[in-house]
C-alpha cells in the first residue's frame, strides 16, 4: 500500500521525523540507509508500530510517496572532514525511484551548498528529472532534541529553504501538519547554514564555560554559583553548563561551505571541548593523591556513561576517552548506568556495577559523568569515598564539583 512519507535513514534524525509524522497520521515507511543506530525505547517501536509506520528493505516503495525526506547519518570521515557515504547511497536509491511531483526534503547535517552542488546532481543524473521543474528540492535543519519534556515535534519551528519558491512551498506544506510554525529561509544553503549556526553555537559556548570551569577551579572560585547567579541577568546571556566533554551525534561544523574556509572560533571550542575529558582524569588523580592513593591500581566507578541523561545514547560519550586514560593510568574501572547494561572500551568490557551504593563505598573514587534521574546524589555522596561531580548537580558541599 502507497505511503504518503518516506523517511529514509532510521537513526537519531529519521526516526523522530517518523514518530511525528506517525502522530499527525501521515501514512509513513522507513528505509534504512546503514547500521543506524537509534535511541527509542521498546514501548515507542512499539507505538510507532501500531500506528502504522512500516519498516522495509525494499527501495522499489520510494517511488510510491509523495514526499521523502533524507535524514541518513553524516559523521566524521577519517581525515576529519564530513562523510557524506551514506547521503549519496540514500540519494541513488531515491534517485532510481523519483516519481514527478515528489517533494524531496534534506535533513541531514551538511556544509552550506550541499543540496545544490551535491544532493541535486545525483537527484537529477539517476531519474533524469530536473529538480525545481519535475520535482520539488528543499532544505531543513533537524532540530531533534532527545528526551526533550518541553520542546518536541509540534512545538518547534521548522526551518525551510526550497530550490524555488514553490519547492519552499511544498516542503512548507508538508512540514506545517507536523508543527505549529514554519519559517521559510531565502534558500537551501541559508537553510544549511542555519544548521552550521545552530550546531556551533552549543560547541562555542560549551567551550566557554568549558574554560571557565578550569579557570574557577585554579583560582578557588565556585563556578556553580557563578553561573546561578549569571543566569539571573534578563538579558544577553544564557546558560550553559561545564561538563566532561561534548558528545551527541551534531557534528561541530567548521567549514563554512565547499570552499574549505574555516570558523576559527569553532576550531578552538573544539579543541577546548576535546581536552575535558583528560582534564577529569587530571583532577581524579590529584584527587587521589591528595587522600593518600595513587591512580594506579585505584578503584574507580564511573556513574552515566551516556552521553545525555536518561537516555541509552552512547554516541561520542565522553566516558570512553575518561575511561581509557584511566585504564592507562592503571586504575581499576567500572561503571553504573541504568540505561547500559553491557559496555565496552576498545573491545575491552568495563565491569558494571550492580549494587550501586556497595559499588560507591567499595571504589576509592566516584565520578560522576551523567545526572541520570534516578540517581540520589545526597545518598551516593554519603556512601562514596570521594565523588567528583563533573555535573554540578550533587548538593553543595556534597561532593567535589567540576
Amino acid at each position: 500500500m502507497p505511503a504518503d512519507l518516506a523517511v529514509i535513514g532510521l537513526g537519531h534524525l529519521g526516526l523522530p521525523l517518523a514518530q511525528a509524522a506517525v502522530a499527525a497520521g501521515i501514512s509513513t515507511i522507513g528505509y534504512r540507509t546503514g547500521s543506524e543506530a537509534g535511541s527509542l525505547t521498546a514501548a515507542e517501536q512499539r507505538r510507532l508500530l501500531s500506528g502504522g509506520f512500516r519498516p522495509t528493505d525494499d527501495a522499489a516503495e520510494l517511488g510510491r510517496v509523495r514526499t521523502a525526506v533524507i535524514c541518513a547519518p553524516v559523521p566524521r570521515g577519517a581525515g576529519g572532514g564530513l562523510d557524506l557515504g551514506q547521503l549519496e547511497s540514500a540519494a541513488r536509491a531515491l534517485a532510481e525511484r523519483l516519481r514527478p511531483y515528489t517533494t524531496v526534503i534534506l535533513e541531514s547535517p551538511v556544509p552550506p551548498g550541499s543540496t545544490e552542488q551535491f544532493l541535486r546532481p545525483l537527484l537529477e543524473a539517476g531519474s533524469g528529472l530536473r529538480a525545481g521543474r519535475d520535482f520539488h528540492l528543499a532544505y531543513s535543519p533537524s532540530r531533534v532534541d532527545p528526551g526533550n519534556r518541553d520542546f518536541g515535534a509540534a512545538n518547534t519551528p521548522k526551518v525551510i529553504g526550497g530550490l524555488t519558491p514553490a519547492c519552499t512551498e511544498s516542503a512548507a506544506a508538508f512540514y506545517g501538519r507536523l508543527t505549529d510554525k514554519v519559517v521559510r529561509a531565502r534558500g537551501p544553503r541559508e537553510a544549511e547554514t542555519v544548521q552550521v549556526l545552530e550546531t556551533n553555537y552549543r560547541q562555542v559556548n560549551i567551550a566557554l564555560v568549558n574554560e571557565m570551569a578550569v579557570l574557577c577551579h585554579d583560582l578557588g572560585v565556585d563556578l556553580w554559583d557563578v553561573v546561578r547567579c549569571a543566569e539571573t541577568k534578563p538579558f544577553g546571556f544564557e546558560a550553559f553548563r561545564p561538563g566532561p566533554g561534548v558528545g551527541g551525534h551534531a557534528v561541530p561544523q567548521d567549514l563554512a561551505g565547499p570552499t574549505g574556509r574555516t570558523l576559527r572560533m569553532v576550531e578552538l571550542a573544539q579543541q577546548v571541548n576535546s581536552r575535558m575529558p583528560q582534564y577529569v582524569v587530571q583532577r581524579a588523580a590529584t584527587l587521589l593523591n591528595e587522600h593518600g592513593k595513587s591512580a594506579r591500581g585505584a578503584r574507580v566507578l564511573l556513574l552515566g556513561v551516556t552521553y545525555k541523561p536518561d537516555l541509552a545514547d552512547l554516541q561520542a560519550s565522553p566516558a570512553r576517552e575518561i575511561a581509557l586514560r584511566l585504564l592507562e593510568l592503571g586504575a581499576s574501572v567500572s561503571y553504573h548506568d541504568p540505561y547500559v547494561p553491557a559496555w565496552s572500551v576498545l573491545d575491552r568490557p568495563i565491569p558494571r556495577a550492580d549494587s550501586l551504593y556497595e559499588a560507591a563505598a567499595d571504589a576509592d573514587l566516584t565520578i560522576l559523568l551523567q545526572h541520570h534521574r534516578t540517581y540520589d546524589l545526597q545518598g551516593l555522596s554519603v556512601k562514596a569515598q570521594l565523588l567528583l561531580d563533573t555535573r554540578g548537580a550533587t548538593p553543595t558541599g556534597a561532593a567535589h564539583r567540576l
